[in-house]
């Protein structure tokens, strides 16, 4: 890697684990100061990517406009977006600046990996203490569920949904030790959105009059109700370990769905006719794109706008800040 100030760097990683069954983003912005949290890493999917997409071979990317039109300098990022995303907050009300961005793949083999490489970087003590005193950022379920379980008759024939959701905690509880046997010790972990609510869902729900799906609401309620119980089983049985749940369904459904935070587009999204299109779908060829996506929940079928982003950080940071910093 390319040597960078020894105050401060970012790195981004990109691996498929069996455990989350999607293909995930490693999020790393590290800040080698005298901070109780030196590092943010993100594990998670597109929601969270800052670019990953743009450097390996990937089914959906977002490196072109309008994504990131209102980003800073108005250039398409990688992020799905049109321009911050959660950890971009996040990192900033923790003082983190993000310089550089690099991709690997797969596994929590390349987890290891880094880990090394910064031991090689800047020694031992220092590299074991940014690992152990770094804020590591879980997201999980909503590819889960939306693509591998309601798309896939072999999953549904496998497991009901209440077993589809045990597995799933299954795999995170087995996902959280594995870091925790790694050194890490600060988990804030955040389960699923109200995933019936996505334009994508809503447009599919045409019996429903494109209202949202309850029936994957209530799946959500459900699976981060087994969350918060993991949350409090592994703290009690983890010596050290600081697991907490940012569960921002309720506020998310109700604040942001009822235009509570001044939108005025809470169906469909920004981008082309913001019922289905994510993706390449979303392009700059589109004439039905909005003008202000400050006044949209979302920026494309699938994906939150800025605006929204940063409301849903807001319902959680003062949690996040009070207990990590």
């Amino acid at each position: 890697m390319d040597m960078l100030p020894r105050h401060k760097a970012i790195m981004a990683y990109t691996y498929t684990t069996p455990w989350l069954l999607v293909v995930a983003e490693l999020l790393i912005l590290v800040s080698i100061t005298e901070s109780k949290v030196p590092a943010i890493i993100v594990f998670g999917d597109s929601t969270v990517d800052a670019g990953n997409n743009n450097v390996y071979p990937a089914l959906l990317k977002s490196n072109f406009r309008p994504y990131g039109r209102d980003f800073a300098g108005g250039r398409p990022t990688g992020r799905f977006s049109n321009g911050r995303i959660p950890p971009d907050f996040i990192s900033e009300a923790f003082g983190l600046k993000p310089t550089k961005v690099i991709p690997v793949w797969k596994e929590l083999e390349y987890y290891k990996e880094y880990q090394n490489k910064l031991r090689a970087y800047v020694g031992k003590d220092k590299a074991n203490e940014i690992l152990s005193e770094a804020l590591y950022l879980m997201s999980l379920g909503t590819n889960d569920f939306l693509e591998n379980y309601y798309l896939s008759p072999k999953r549904q024939s496998q497991f009901t949904v209440q077993q589809y959701e045990d597995f799933l905690i299954g795999l995170a509880e087995n996902f959280i030790k594995e870091l925790y046997s790694l050194g890490v010790r600060k988990i804030s972990l955040t389960g699923l959105p109200p995933m019936g609510c996505l334009p994508l869902e809503r447009t599919i729900n045409i019996l429903g009059q494109n209202e949202c799906l309850e029936k994957f609401n209530n799946v959500a309620l459900e699976f981060n109700g087994k969350l918060n119980g993991l949350v409090k089983s592994l703290n009690k049985e983890l010596p050290g370990l600081r697991l907490l749940s940012a569960d921002f369904f309720s506020h998310n459904k109700y604040e942001i769905r009822c235009g509570l935070a001044g939108f005025d587009v809470v169906g469909r999204g920004c981008c082309a006719t913001g019922k289905f299109e994510l993706s390449y779908l979303c392009n700059k060829l589109s004439p039905f794109t909005c003008s202000d996506a400050k006044k949209y929940v979302f920026w494309d079928a699938f994906h939150p706008t800025e605006k929204t982003n940063h409301i849903v950080v807001n319902s959680f940071l003062g949690k996040l800040l009070a207990y990590f910093r």
